[in-house]
């Protein structure tokens, strides 16, 4: 099998699209989503986070973000070749940190920490550039039937949906490539 690198696209997918553009309190999010039993998912998802070495911090994030200038600044930050790197510096922003991700000025030093000029990205964000591109790209995940992060689409052939073990993912990988390769074959004969 040949040594292959996978391209990694952050797509934009809001897990909570109609909250207000400023967020909401986190506390009452949590509220209306889990009830009693909301503070104890995340006790588990922070122990799995320690077991492989991200010190999850729910406890300091204070507003459940309206994420679309987030997947706005992915988006510019994929025209300038830094999508990975924001998005590392997002993740890390807002879950050890407890990063506002709704404050243009939050982002603004996101874009910074990850190489981007911080004032062109919050003048970015400041306007309405792209809006409609990445909610409209929100909501074409939505009707292809997407309803959960994570959710990684391969080749864009194979979906695999939640979190996966390794090994569940490396087979999508090689199916999608095998039918990347078989479809290419097809076309050549």
């Amino acid at each position: 099998m040949p040594d292959v690198k996978p391209a990694v696209r952050w797509l934009p997918f809001q897990l909570n699209p109609d909250l207000p553009t400023e967020g909401i309190p986190r506390q009452d999010y949590i509220a209306r989503k889990f009830g009693a039993r909301g503070k104890g998912n995340y006790e588990r998802v922070a122990k799995v986070g320690e077991s492989v070495g991200i010190p999850f911090a729910f406890d300091k994030i204070e507003v459940q973000p309206n994420t679309l200038n987030a997947h706005r600044l992915l988006h510019y930050a994929e025209q300038h070749s830094r999508q990975q790197e924001v998005a590392d510096v997002l993740f890390n922003a807002y879950f050890i940190e407890g990063a506002n991700l709704t404050d243009i000025n939050t982002l603004g030093a996101i874009a910074k920490r990850a190489g981007l000029d911080e004032t062109a990205a919050k003048a970015y964000l400041a306007s309405d550039a792209d809006r409609d591109v990445v909610a409209n790209a929100d909501i074409e995940a939505r009707n292809a039937g997407i309803g959960g992060v994570p959710f990684f689409i391969f080749n864009r052939a194979i979906g695999v949906s939640g979190a996966q073990d390794p090994d569940t993912l490396l087979r999508a990988m090689l199916q999608a490539m095998h039918k990347d390769a078989l479809a290419q074959s097809e076309g050549a004969g």
